[in-house]
């Protein structure tokens, strides 16, 4: 099988993932690139399966401080899944919620505010309140105010 096949892209996004996980941001980096290419020429730029390592690769790029990098491949798969979902489906609040982050490491915490805001709105409307991912959107939206209450007191 080719290293361009289309089977690989699913497994290879898996080890990519596990190495992110493991700390071995080269070869994730390497992998996510090579599942974008994949799924780019197998299923087209507009997707919605190539937004999952779009966002994936601009995760490990924030942690990186690569912030630059990251920006347009969160901007380009939020605009992938508002296309292809509508811009209430779930999977646009967790892009927003990692442009979010992106937006705080950066000190532009309206932006990021912003970004939470409608996280949260999107996950309690779809998956109720009491599950975990709007529970964390909630809690990191919580202390993202905290923190701009403590920095206006100073």
């Amino acid at each position: 099988m080719e290293p361009e096949h289309p089977f690989l892209a699913y497994p290879l996004y898996g080890l990519a993932l596990l190495y992110a996980e493991q700390g071995k941001e080269e070869q994730a980096e390497a992998l996510y690139q090579q599942v974008l290419y994949i799924d780019e020429q197998a299923l087209g730029p507009e997707h919605p399966d190539v937004a999952y390592p779009l966002n994936d690769l601009a995760k490990l790029y924030t942690e990186q401080s690569r912030y630059a990098e990251a920006e347009p491949l969160y901007q380009r798969a939020l605009h992938i899944w508002e296309q292809a979902w509508g811009s209430e489906h779930p999977e646009v609040a967790n892009v927003l919620e990692h442009m979010a982050e992106l937006n705080v490491r950066q000190g532009k915490h309206e932006q990021a505010e912003s970004y939470l805001q409608r996280a949260c709105t999107i996950f309690e409307q779809h998956l109720g309140q009491t599950h975990p991912e709007t529970v964390k959107a909630r809690s990191l939206y919580h202390n993202l105010l905290e923190r701009q209450s403590r920095a206006a007191k100073l």
